[in-house]
């Protein structure tokens, strides 16, 4: 199975055991912009830890921290030098430049949780 494949089958698995009714909709029950993709902080750090976007493809993350047991409070992206803080039960949209192919790293301020996300 393909990493794309295993990633896009985690995703779902994530939507339909968190009850999800409507997946083009954030936490926060806006609707997501284009290319948006849901990226929840709780105590084992990003779910999912990796997410994949297509070169020139609108492309963001939108962010929401679920408990305060968790050091991931606020996310990095150190090629960005992008901080933001991730206030409980709030979405937080980052947008991800996507002109070229690319690995980018974000993690929680202290470095304990990292993730990726890849341009291809």
């Amino acid at each position: 199975m393909t990493f794309r494949r295993t990633l896009l089958l985690s995703i779902l698995a994530v939507a339909l055991a968190a009850g999800c009714k409507d997946k083009a909709s954030s936490a926060g029950g806006a609707p997501l912009p284009p290319g948006a993709i849901e990226v929840t902080a709780d105590e084992n750090g990003f779910k999912p830890s990796s997410v994949t976007f297509k070169k020139g493809a609108p492309a963001s993350l939108v962010f929401t921290r679920t408990t305060d047991e968790t050091c991931a409070t606020e996310v990095v992206f150190p090629a960005l030098d992008v901080k933001k803080d991730l206030p409980k039960g709030t979405a937080v949209t980052i947008d991800i430049p996507t002109d070229k192919a690319q690995k980018l790293t974000f993690q929680c301020g202290m470095g304990m949780y990292k993730s990726a996300v890849v341009i291809d």
